[in-house]
């Protein structure tokens, strides 16, 4: 790194001590996830998991790809891009552990009669087993 360029603002040396910090927060996240998961909050879980994923993925970016010290609008957008994603990541597995409740139909494929579902002659006993299996009750009797 060359004198000039540093008194422009382009790099930054950050001490040990902060990269130290930095990993140790992200160690202490991660622990935290882990003892998260080891109880049952329903649907909270995942927001849990969730804000600790969204803030160890800004503490990265801010210390280790340096955002903080750039222009402050890339640490704006990063962050503020972090955050959507988690919130639609949320809403999204809210939407599916939910969906069953408004759902009649449980796994039972589009079209029962589509050829993927047709019993070929060459497979095997325990390939027919798994076949039948993957077919709804209804269409079986047929």
């Amino acid at each position: 790194m060359s004198k000039e360029s540093s008194q422009h603002g382009h790099h930054h040396v950050l001490p040990l001590s902060t990269y130290l910090g930095v990993a140790s927060a992200l160690l202490i996240l991660t622990a935290i996830t882990v003892w998260v998961a080891q109880f049952h909050f329903g649907e909270w879980n995942l927001v849990v998991a969730m804000i600790v994923a969204a803030t160890k993925a800004i503490l990265v970016a801010l210390i280790f790809m340096h955002l903080l010290y750039d222009n402050k609008l890339y640490l704006v957008v990063f962050a503020s891009s972090v955050l959507f994603l988690a919130a639609f990541i949320i809403i999204t597995m809210f939407d599916t552990l939910r969906r069953d409740d408004i759902y009649e139909f449980l796994e039972k494929p589009i079209h029962s009669n589509a050829a993927m579902y047709q019993v070929d002659s060459t497979k095997t006993a325990a390939g027919m087993d798994s076949l039948k299996t993957m077919m709804p009750a209804d269409s079986t009797a047929k």
